[in-house]
C-alpha cells in the first residue's frame, strides 16, 4: 500500500479488522491498541511505573487480567484504559481484533484495536504508568526491528522484534502485536525467526 496518505491509514485499518474474529479460546486477559483517529494517526502506549515488581519501566498497551465482572473481553481492555490512562470508553471506538497471544506464564491475551478521538484525555495512574506517549502508525511501517532481546520460552532463547522510538524501547509483546497489526492490516514484511518446536505460538511478557 501506499504510505505518503496518512488519511489511507485509518480506513484500511477499518476495513481489514471489521470482519476478522480470531478463533474462539480461553482468554484471561486484554489490552487495548488505541490509534488516534487523526490526520496522521498515532499508537498510544505507555512506560509502565518505575516502583512496580514486575516489568517496571517497560514499555506496553493499557491493559490487564480480565475480572468476573467483566461482560466481555473489550469491557476488560476498556475497563483497564480507564483505570491506567483516564481513557473514557465513549471516547473509542472498537474496530477489531487480533490473534490471541500467550504470555510466557501461560495467560491467553486479547489485543482489542480501537479508533481514540480527539477530545479524549489522557492522564496516567501513578500507581502503575509512568507516562502516555504517541508514535506514529507510520513508523512501524517504515522503521525496521531490530532484534536485541532475548528471553527463554519453552525451553528455548528467543530473540524477540524491538522498536527505539526517542527513549522508548518497544518490545516483548507489545511489540509483537504491533507487527501481527501492520502485518495483517497493511500487508508489512516482518521476519521472524521462530525456532521449529514453538513456530506459531507468539509469545511476550506476562501482564
Amino acid at each position: 500500500m501506499p504510505l505518503d496518505n496518512d488519511l489511507l491509514l485509518l480506513p484500511r485499518l477499518r476495513d481489514r479488522l471489521r470482519d476478522y474474529r480470531p478463533a474462539p479460546d480461553r482468554i484471561d486477559a486484554a489490552v487495548l491498541i488505541p490509534v488516534t483517529e487523526s490526520p496522521t494517526p498515532e499508537l498510544i502506549l505507555t512506560r509502565r511505573a518505575g516502583h512496580l515488581s514486575s516489568h517496571a519501566g517497560e514499555v506496553a498497551f493499557p491493559g490487564g487480567k480480565r475480572d468476573p465482572e467483566d461482560v466481555s473481553i473489550i469491557a476488560t481492555a476498556l475497563r483497564e484504559s480507564q483505570e491506567e490512562i483516564g481513557l473514557d470508553a465513549a471516547h473509542v471506538e472498537i474496530v477489531g481484533e487480533l490473534d490471541v497471544f500467550t504470555s510466557r506464564v501461560g495467560l491467553r491475551v486479547q489485543p482489542i484495536v480501537g479508533m481514540v478521538d480527539s477530545a479524549a484525555v489522557l492522564t496516567p495512574s501513578p500507581d502503575e504508568i509512568e507516562s502516555i506517549f504517541n508514535v506514529p502508525l507510520e513508523f512501524f511501517l517504515r522503521e525496521k526491528p531490530s532484534y536485541t532481546h532475548r528471553f527463554r520460552f519453552m525451553g528455548q532463547d528467543i530473540t524477540v522484534p524491538s522498536f527505539n522510538y526517542d527513549d522508548y524501547v518497544i518490545w516483548g509483546l507489545t511489540a509483537f502485536m504491533i507487527v501481527d497489526l501492520v502485518q495483517r492490516v497493511y500487508d508489512h514484511e516482518i521476519e521472524f525467526l521462530w525456532p521449529a518446536a514453538i513456530t506459531g505460538a507468539l509469545a511476550g511478557k506476562d501482564l
